[in-house]
């Protein structure tokens, strides 16, 4: 079964039209014809079924024969802010494999000892879109655009904050801390970690500090660890 992703599809209307760009892949690209059946998502929930009506490379028409809302909706909400990597190939592992296990926000912070201080979100929101379709899911997670730490500590948070470091201090084990199907953002730091002084305001600012086990992980593996630690915990 062919998977497209229709971000502007309205179910309460029985056709589509595929984008241009769309069109020209599911035509020309995979050879569908009318009458082929394909499914659509539309990132906030919704599984569509639908029929080729028209298969034009341009603008392919569709009629849409079933709708789910709701598909595979998660117990729980995790928004993870991470230092993105110098090597801007580890962060899309990251997006690309948190977002196949499931993931709902990734805030790209600056840090004191950030490597890296810009990311192209519409490049990684593309790296998203293509792991939704490959692992079938119908929530796309928010990429939010760079902003500092300070900026993040700052916004309000309904749910429970971590911070993953790895300075001396006392930290407990984030399997232990988690409430089941909570809201949760977790903080993971650059190459070189949070300074300090950003340690200290996020706890001050009531960011609870965790350990996500005895090896010290780089960046990107941190944060798909503490992804899965969550979607773990609440399956269980």
């Amino acid at each position: 079964m062919q998977l497209f992703y229709t971000p502007d599809i309205d179910a309460s209307h029985p056709q589509y039209f595929l984008s241009e760009e769309e069109s020209k892949h599911a035509i020309r690209v995979l050879r569908l014809e009318a009458g082929d059946e394909v499914q659509l998502i539309d990132g906030r929930g919704g599984l569509y079924t639908a029929l080729i009506h028209d298969a034009h490379p341009k603008r392919t028409i569709l009629k849409i024969t079933s709708v789910t809302t709701g598909f595979e909706k998660r117990n729980h909400y995790l928004h993870i802010a991470v230092a993105p990597t110098k090597n801007i190939e580890r962060l899309e592992w990251f997006l690309e494999k948190a977002t196949e296990i499931g993931i709902d926000e990734v805030s790209l912070i600056v840090t004191q000892r950030s490597e890296r201080k810009e990311a192209k979100v519409e490049r990684l929101n593309k790296i998203i879109t293509a792991a939704i379709k490959q692992s079938l899911k119908a929530y796309h997670p928010l990429l939010n655009e760079p902003l500092t730490l300070n900026q993040l500590l700052d916004k309000p948070f309904d749910g429970q904050k971590f911070i993953a470091h790895c300075e001396p201090g006392e930290k407990f084990a984030l399997r232990d801390e988690i409430t089941r199907q909570g809201r949760y953002l977790i903080l993971i730091g650059p190459e070189g970690d949070f300074a300090p002084a950003e340690i200290d305001k996020a706890l001050h600012n009531g960011f609870k500090p965790v350990s996500l086990g005895t090896s010290r992980l780089r960046t990107e593996t941190a944060a798909l660890e503490a992804c899965f630690e969550v979607n773990f915990l609440n399956r269980l």
